[in-house]
């Protein structure tokens, strides 16, 4: 009788630490109300239609493999993305899909999540730092601006003055597309860079800038804009000046309004990349590591095309028109 009830105590408290262990796993995975995990898409701005594109796509995407899914906008303000982490650590979130405002300034953003055990995926702008972030699914900025580099060549010439327009000065992509960019165009000392100044990648600043630089350098042959809301912003005030025939301007993204322009030989090229293809890696990855998985390449390449007129019917929608593409492996 004494091992009989022995053996039924041992079986009794195994049973015990099961069940417990099955309750932490259940309550760790599930938001606090007793809903689906929840999983937080924070994105750098929601001023730019290719921004809402990643994270509407992240959202959606989310919520079709079965998690709640909120979007948090950080305005271009590393104060607000702080208080975002700080948020979403205290609400006990499952994953975040993350777009940096600052590749430094967002790094201890990460760590804090991290440390509180919220796996962090970074899509399209990266952080300095490749032990904080679970993975980080990246355009491949540089090689398409060496390919948008190219086609500046072919278009413009050998011989010319041009203006560049930078994005924030914190963030990676400006700097590699500009190395991109000039990696090719350097080549030629007849192409003369005349001015080159930031527009934060937005729209409205870059008309600003371009309004003012052209009072200075009005005899341009072309501009070559770091993403597509300054290409948008520089072509207007290009209008405004009547220079837009006689200016060549090239961007970077892949937004549907530059697409169209291009199609109109209004501008002449954008890079096209895929947020949506990003948004989506980001989504898939987030749910295999809540899966289990642990095992992702720290950074995630996603290709750029080059759109021209030439091939313009091919694109839309901040993708391909025949979209049969996968989230990036």
């Amino acid at each position: 009788m004494k091992r009989i009830t022995f053996f039924q105590t041992l079986v009794a408290v195994v049973a015990a630490a099961l069940v417990l262990t099955a309750c932490k796993k259940s309550s760790s995975d599930a938001s606090p109300d007793g809903g689906p995990p929840r999983i937080a898409v924070v994105i750098s701005t929601l001023n730019n239609p290719w921004f809402v594109v990643l994270a509407e796509t992240a959202r959606d995407h989310a919520k079709s493999l079965g998690y709640a899914a909120t979007v948090f906008d950080s305005q271009n303000d590393p104060a607000k993305e702080a208080a975002h982490f700080e948020n979403i650590n205290a609400s006990r979130y499952a994953a975040i899909l993350f777009n940096p405002t600052d590749a430094d300034g967002s790094i201890a953003n990460v760590r804090k999540a991290k440390a509180a055990g919220i796996p962090v995926f970074c899509m399209d702008r990266e952080i300095n730092a490749t032990d904080a972030a679970t993975s980080q699914i990246l355009s491949d900025n540089y090689s398409g601006c060496v390919a948008l580099g190219q086609y500046f060549v072919k278009q413009v010439g050998t011989q010319g003055k041009y203006i560049e327009l930078l994005g924030l000065v914190g963030d990676n992509n400006t700097w590699n597309r500009s190395k991109g960019f000039h990696s090719v165009v350097d080549r030629y000392p007849g192409l003369k860079m005349v001015a080159q100044q930031s527009a934060d990648f937005d729209r409205a600043r870059a008309l600003e800038v371009t309004e003012s630089l052209l009072q200075a350098h009005g005899d341009i042959d072309a501009l070559f804009c770091g993403n597509d809301a300054m290409a948008m912003g520089a072509y207007q005030a290009l209008l405004a000046a009547g220079k837009a025939d006689q200016v060549k301007v090239f961007g970077f993204d892949g937004a549907d309004d530059v697409v169209r322009l291009i199609a109109e030989g209004k501008i002449a090229a954008t890079g096209m990349q895929f947020p949506k293809v990003m948004a989506r890696t980001a989504a898939e990855s987030a749910h295999k590591y809540l899966m289990g998985e642990r095992h992702f390449p720290q950074k995630n390449p996603v290709a750029v095309e080059l759109v021209t007129r030439e091939n313009v019917s091919r694109y839309g929608d901040y993708g391909r028109r025949d979209d049969t593409s996968k989230p990036a492996q």
